[in-house]
C-alpha cells in the first residue's frame, strides 16, 4: 500500500539556528516533479535540496551539501512514509552553526518525513489499461457506466465506426470491467488489456 498527497504540504523547523522549510507535492511524471521544484526554488537560500519518487523512477539532489546528507535522506523519508508519486523540496537557510554529516542527514530526513507525515494523503489504487472500441450506438450507454465501475478515460478518439478508448481501471477489476463492456453492448464493443510497460529502477543523483 502506498500513498500520494492531495495537494501541496509544507513544514518548517529551526535546527541549530538554520531554518529548514519542506515543501511536498503530488506528481505524476518527472517533468511535473521538476516543474514543481523549479517553481519553488529559492535562489537566495543556502541550499535547495530535493528528491522525488514516481513508481520505480527516483532522483535526488544535495545542492551543495556533503554527498549523501540531503537528497538521499529526503528520498528515504518519502519511502519511509510509504509515499509514491511525490516530490519533496527542503530549503535551508544556514544559521551559522555547522550540523555535521549526521546532523544534516537527521535534519533533512526529519523535516521531509514530518512534512509528509502531516500532509493530507490518499491511497494509490493501481490501475490497468484497457483498449476499447465501441460503435456509436453504444457510446452513451458505456459512458453512463464508467463512473460506477471506477473507469477513467485516458485517451479518446473517434473514427467512422465509433469511439476508441484507452481506459484506466482498478487493476483488480480489469477483467470484470472488460466483461461488463462486452456484455452490456451484446458483443458489439471490443475490449482487451494492454500489456504492462516494464519500468526498471532508475536511480539518479542530479548534478
Amino acid at each position: 500500500m502506498s500513498f500520494t498527497l492531495t495537494g501541496i504540504a509544507r513544514h518548517e523547523e529551526i535546527i541549530k539556528k538554520s531554518r529548514f522549510l519542506a515543501l511536498a507535492a503530488p506528481v505524476t511524471s518527472a517533468e511535473e516533479a521538476m516543474a514543481f521544484l523549479a517553481a519553488h526554488h529559492v535562489p537566495e537560500a543556502t541550499h535547495n535540496c530535493w528528491a522525488y519518487r514516481i513508481g520505480q523512477e527516483y532522483r535526488f539532489n544535495d545542492d551543495g551539501e556533503p554527498g549523501g546528507t540531503a537528497g538521499r535522506p529526503i528520498l528515504q523519508a518519502i519511502e519511509g512514509q510509504q509515499c509514491d508519486r511525490v516530490a519533496v523540496l527542503v530549503i535551508r537557510w544556514f544559521g551559522g552553526i555547522k550540523l555535521g554529516s549526521g546532523g544534516l542527514v537527521r535534519a533533512y530526513g526529519g523535516v521531509a518525513a514530518q512534512c509528509l507525515r502531516l500532509a493530507d494523503k490518499v491511497e494509490i489504487v493501481e490501475e490497468a489499461l484497457l483498449d476499447c472500441a465501441c460503435p456509436f450506438s453504444e457510446v452513451a450507454l458505456l459512458q453512463s457506466r464508467f463512473a460506477s465501475h471506477g473507469v477513467r478515460v485516458v485517451e479518446e478518439a473517434f473514427d467512422a465506426e465509433g469511439a476508441n478508448w484507452v481506459l484506466a481501471v482498478p487493476k483488480e477489476q480489469a477483467a470484470q470491467v472488460a466483461a461488463m463492456i462486452i456484455d452490456i453492448t451484446r458483443g458489439r464493443a471490443r475490449c482487451s488489456a494492454q500489456p504492462p510497460s516494464p519500468h526498471g529502477p532508475s536511480p539518479c543523483q542530479a548534478p
